[in-house]
């Protein structure tokens, strides 16, 4: 604590004008002053004035020095050269707190000291009393040193003191407990605070202190560290730096570090201004950043690059076609755009599995990455479709001589996992500028080109021809006829026959789906339904053949049998069981009745759920037979699979049949093995009446074609039905 308790006011030295007006006093109490008025009268009153003048002055002068001493925000002591009080301010007095006759004017400080520690106001002097003393007063004649004194409660007090021109001391105290309060929390916010921090120097950014998160973090040795600048942290010397900082607002910037293997880790800085123990400084605080970089660069990658083949995805490629063709428009060279689709792939994909199939897509990726060269960019735009960029083309040959090489490399045979693979490749180019000067448009003619090579016969190459827009044009027409067609059910379901062929009675009827177009009148099945299905329309046009062929037979005789086809797409996307089921409630006609034709196609796709939807289906009632057959893949297995009721044979077995030993003998076989697992056999495309005699006399059970009538509307069904209910054809 310190030294007084109360204000005094001290005496004034000798020298001054009131100690002569005080000596002139004695003198004239000795009985000298007698003697002095009566020779020296008129000094004496002059004498008497200037002294009352200069004591008035000199309290004028004591008055405002006190008012300057109360001012201060410290408190202030005035020791004489004997270590006495002559002065002192009323903070000093609220600093130490004692008693008034424990402190006042002349008493020694070594006195106060005494007093103190026999108080126990020092608790650093206990044990040591009289050591602490001297300690204390051998600092007193050490002018300018500072140093701090803890008192009993706790206040830590600084002290610095100053030698007068006399030999006295002139003594400052000031309360710090906040500030070390402060200290203490930085401190301890600073050394246990799990953040890598620093403090450094102001000017040269030399390090003052570094907590243990930031010398764990980066690697380096304490003393190592403090040898150090923050610019030797720095992996890039043209990053941001923190010099220019705000003192009254936080910095923030990023930056490169360097940790002390020579790893670089990108953080995020923050700085703000201080004094440090003195000295002007920063505090950094940083936040290594690095995995969220690398997280944020993984997914910009695969944002722009497809997962299974890490090549470039449709939008990068783009970017890259954007690139290519706003530097074309400065140099005048031509751009390149192929459009690359594997041939049987889905069978592939189909027959062996996605494992296999995706190996196949990733060794297919690596042989156009290692055809192309560096400066293309070859992408995956989905499924089998991938793309390959030629800039700074400098003759369409060149790209002729390219997409040869993609074809004959892709088309090279593959050893995946034990199988030989072989996929065919075919490529549609387009030109930049000639087949379209912005990405969109080369891409989308690069396609119609591939679409074109596809109708050509598969496994080649074609450049863009302007024709083949006004085709893309006339098939999205097409498409949206289609729409507006089904839309407005302006579709329509002719009935084909279905006879006995050895009574040549109707058994049943095969709904078939017809468009009469207002302009174009019949569009032909073979044009509309492959558009349907690229398009996805397949799936409602499925549902609606469905319903009205329901509705439609539930008119004619309950022995008159209704057949209709189901899309592969009709079970990938849509509840076959539900559209069924909801047919049949609807137009109340009976389960037996009804008989669902599918392709071994259907049965290639996700076979376990599929064949579950033809096990519920069946539960209904329903009959299901499998079209197409001996045209798909691997027959024998899917009956095997699922007891199908009927066998539709293809009509190119049909077409082929009289005269050809070897189309007899497979026509044999499917009739044999029908009859081996109780199957009926239905024979398409029968034409003449050849074609009806053998399959007749080979014991075929049923059959349609055009021998025996083309499809007719209901309208022509139902008079067909009403003439004869068991009408003989042909």
């Amino acid at each position: 604590m310190a030294e007084t308790s109360e204000t005094c006011t001290g005496e004034v030295r000798p020298g001054g004008a009131r100690e002569s007006a005080r000596r002139l006093w004695q003198l004239t109490v000795d009985g000298c002053s007698a003697a002095f008025e009566a020779l020296h009268s008129k000094e004496l009153e002059s004498a008497r004035a200037e002294a009352d003048a200069a004591a008035a002055d000199a309290a004028a002068a004591h008055a405002r020095l006190r008012e300057a001493l109360e001012i201060l925000p410290q408190g202030i002591v005035f020791l004489d050269n004997e270590g006495r009080y002559i002065l002192w301010n009323q903070k000093y007095a609220d600093i130490y707190k004692r008693s008034a006759d424990l402190f006042k004017v002349g008493i020694k400080l070594e006195d106060t000291l005494r007093i103190g520690v026999a108080r126990g106001d020092y608790p650093a002097a206990k044990g040591r009393e009289e050591e602490w003393i001297r300690e204390r007063l051998e600092l007193l004649y050490k002018p300018g040193k500072q140093h701090e004194q803890v008192l009993a409660d706790g206040r830590c007090i600084l002290i610095e003191e100053r030698q007068t021109s006399d030999g006295g001391i002139i003594g400052l105290r000031m309360d710090i407990t906040g500030l070390k309060q402060r200290e203490a929390s930085f401190r301890l916010l600073f050394e246990d605070n799990p953040v890598p921090m620093f403090v450094l120097r102001r000017d040269t950014r030399a390090f003052l202190a570094a907590n243990a998160a930031a010398l764990s973090h980066y690697g380096f040795a304490r003393e190592e560290l403090l040898a150090m600048s923050l610019h030797d942290l720095r992996a890039a010397r043209d990053e941001p730096t923190e010099d220019g900082v705000d003192p009254s607002e936080t910095s923030v910037i990023t930056s490169k570090h360097r940790t002390s293997n020579g790893r670089t880790i990108d953080v995020v800085v923050f700085s703000r201004q201080l004094d440090y123990e003195g000295t002007p400084a920063l505090l950094i605080a940083v936040i290594d950043i690095t995995e969220r970089r690398e997280a944020e660069a993984r997914i910009a990658h695969m944002a722009h690059h497809d997962a299974l083949t890490d090549l470039p995805n449709r939008v990068l490629f783009r970017q890259h076609m954007a690139d290519a063709l706003a530097q074309r428009a400065r140099t005048g060279s031509l751009v390149g755009a192929l459009c690359i689709d594997l041939d049987n792939f889905k069978l592939v994909n189909d027959t062996l599995g996605h494992p296999i199939g995706d190996k196949l897509l990733q060794d297919v990726a690596e042989r156009i990455k290692r055809v192309t060269r560096q400066r293309d960019t070859a992408a995956r735009l989905g499924g089998d479709e991938f793309a390959v960029l030629v800039p700074e083309v400098k003759a369409p040959q060149e790209l002729a001589v390219l997409a040869q090489r993609l074809i004959d490399v892709v088309s090279e045979p593959y050893v995946t996992e034990g199988h030989v693979l072989t996929v065919g490749t075919t490529i549609g180019i387009a030109v930049a500028p000639t087949d379209g000067e912005d990405a969109d448009r080369l891409l989308r003619n690069a396609d119609l080109a591939l679409y074109r090579a596809k109708a050509d016969g598969k496994s080649t190459f074609r450049f863009f021809e302007p024709e083949l827009d006004a085709q893309a044009q006339a098939r999205r027409q097409l498409e949206i006829d289609l729409r507006c067609a089904l839309a407005a059910e302006a579709l329509e379901v002719h009935y084909q026959p279905l006879v006995d062929l050895t009574s040549r009675e109707v058994v049943g009827f095969e709904a078939l789906l017809r468009w009469p177009h207002a302009t174009r009148g019949f569009i032909p099945p073979s044009e509309f339904v492959p558009l349907a299905e690229e398009t996805g329309l397949i799936t409602p046009l499925g549902n609606f053949v469905l319903r009205r062929a329901c509705a439609d037979a539930s008119a004619w005789p309950a022995h008159i049998k209704l057949a209709v086809n189901l899309s592969p797409m009709q079970f990938r996307v849509g509840n076959v069981f539900t559209a069924v089921s909801e047919a049949l409630k609807a137009t109340g006609l009976e389960p037996e009745r009804l008989d669902l034709e599918i392709t071994e196609s259907v049965l290639l796709d996700r076979t376990d759920q599929v064949i579950a939807h033809l096990h519920a289906l069946r539960a209904l009632g329903v009959r299901i037979s499998m079209d197409d057959f001996g045209t798909g893949y691997s027959s024998l297995s899917y009956l095997r699979a699922f007891p199908f009721d009927k066998i539709k044979i293809d009509r190119s077995f049909v077409r082929d049949l009289p005269g050809n030993r070897h189309t007899l003998a497979i026509v044999r076989a499917i009739l044999g093995l029908a009859a081996g697992l109780d199957m009926k056999v239905v024979a398409e495309g029968i034409e003449t009446q050849a074609d009806l005699a053998c399959l007749a006399a080979e014991g075929c059970e049923e059959g349609q074609g055009f021998f025996f009538s083309e499809a007719r509307p209901q309208s022509e069904v139902l008079k067909l039905l009403a003439e004869t209910p068991r009408r003989q054809v042909a």
